[in-house]
């Protein structure tokens, strides 16, 4: 049926916004690298829409704990086995010193989908900082900045609904906004 065919007794979009035919199937895994209130948001939202989240911390103890309670696993190294086609990670800090070190190893996992937050008015840090590590250019460039569909954030829940937003719609091929072509 297309969706042109598609009445309200038919439409599964109409059955869910009615709260029939809830799924909670995982979509795949949100992964957030480094602890901050975006993460926390970030893994909290990608939850309540069916994704797996991970949290990975590198510095361990998790002082912050803004994402902790959203996090279904908690890890302080990259771990290969947690990463793969199906993970999108979004680096949430780009000023911690191990910035290239922990995308260094998420890269070579080849997860389906890696950004880092920043202003695109600033230089991005992540890209000496994998020049340095001698990462090659091919792999840098497959590093998204910014991240989320542009809508004028300006607060953790907004940058983190905007990134989700993106996210889920370059899962689904399509390119965000209001255009529904």
């Amino acid at each position: 049926m297309s969706t042109e065919d598609a009445t309200p007794d038919t439409d599964p979009a109409c059955a869910l916004a009615r709260g029939e035919g809830v799924e909670r199937s995982e979509r795949g895994r949100v992964m957030a690298v480094f602890d901050s209130p975006v993460a926390g948001f970030l893994l909290h939202f990608a939850r309540d829409c069916g994704f797996a989240t991970v949290l990975l911390e590198p510095r361990g103890g998790h002082a912050a704990s803004h994402a902790v309670p959203y996090a279904d696993l908690l890890l302080s190294e990259v771990e290969q086995s947690h990463l793969g086609e199906d993970v999108d990670v979004v680096v949430t800090d780009h000023d911690r010193p191990e910035l290239g070190v922990v995308l260094r190893d998420v890269l070579a996992a080849r997860p389906r989908w890696v950004g880092v937050m920043g202003s695109p008015r600033h230089s991005p840090p992540h890209v000496p900082a994998l020049r340095e590590l001698d990462v090659a250019e091919d792999t840098i460039a497959r590093v998204h900045r910014p991240v989320g569909l542009n809508i004028g954030s300006r607060t953790a829940p907004e940058i983190a609904l905007a990134t989700l937003a993106g996210l889920i719609a370059d899962r689904r091929d399509r390119p965000g906004g209001f255009g529904f072509d």
